[in-house]
C-alpha cells in the first residue's frame, strides 16, 4: 500500500467529460447525466482499499443525504485488473449492493478519466457547481483508518452545501489522503514527481 495525496486540481477547472458503464444498472453515465444537477461530486473509489472501507459508510450516507436535494454523484474506480482484479466490475457491483450506494458506480478500465481528473488516491473527491466548474477537491474528514478520529464527512458536506447553495467551496481545503490508484504498468500518469 502506498499512501499518497490528492493533486489538488485547480480550482475553477472544467469538469472532464466521461462515458462510463454503471457497474449495477448498464447504463452509460456521462457528464450530460448530470446536466440538471445544481452540482456534482465525482469521487474516486474501489472495493479493497482500507482507505475507502473505512469511509465507504458515510459514503452511502451522503448519497442518502444528497440525492433528495438534487444532487449529481457519480463514483469511479480505476484501479488496474492486471494488478489488483479484486476491483474488477463484478466486486464493485458487490460492493455497492452490500453498501447501499444510491449514485451510479463506474469502471475506469482504460484509466483515462481517472487521468483526466488527476486522480491519485483512493479516496479522491471532486465538487463542481452548477456550471461544471471545480470548487472543491479535498478530504471527506480528518478521519483515517487508525486515528481514532470519527467518520462525519465533515469537510465534504461543507463543500456539498456551499455547492448546492451556489456558493464558492471553503477556502481551506485539505488533500484527500488514500491508497495510490493502481495504475495499469506502462500507464502511470505524468502528473506526479
Amino acid at each position: 500500500m502506498v499512501m499518497v495525496e490528492s493533486t489538488m486540481l485547480p480550482l475553477g477547472t472544467a469538469a472532464p467529460d466521461f462515458a462510463l458503464t454503471d457497474v449495477v444498472s448498464g447504463e452509460t453515465i456521462t457528464l450530460a447525466t448530470f446536466a440538471d444537477a445544481p452540482a456534482l461530486l465525482v469521487m474516486f473509489i474501489c472495493r479493497h482499499c482500507p482507505f475507502v472501507k473505512h469511509v465507504q459508510a458515510e459514503l452511502a450516507r451522503i448519497g442518502v443525504d444528497y440525492g433528495p436535494k438534487g444532487l449529481g454523484i457519480v463514483a469511479i474506480s480505476a484501479n488496474s485488473l492486471q494488478t489488483h482484479p479484486q476491483d474488477g466490475p463484478e466486486f464493485l457491483k458487490a460492493q455497492a449492493e452490500e453498501c447501499g450506494f444510491t449514485f451510479p458506480y463506474c469502471f475506469d478500465a482504460s484509466q483515462t478519466t481517472a487521468k483526466q481528473y488527476t486522480a491519485a488516491c483512493t479516496p479522491d473527491f471532486f465538487v463542481f457547481d452548477r456550471a461544471k466548474k471545480l470548487v472543491y477537491r479535498g478530504q471527506l474528514d480528518d478521519s483515517r483508518p487508525s486515528n481514532g478520529i470519527p467518520v462525519t464527512g465533515k469537510d465534504l458536506r461543507a463543500a456539498l452545501d456551499a455547492a448546492l447553495a451556489g456558493l464558492p467551496g471553503p477556502a481551506d481545503q485539505k488533500p484527500s489522503v488514500g491508497c495510490n490508484i493502481k495504475w495499469t504498468p506502462g500507464n502511470e500518469p505524468t502528473y506526479f514527481g
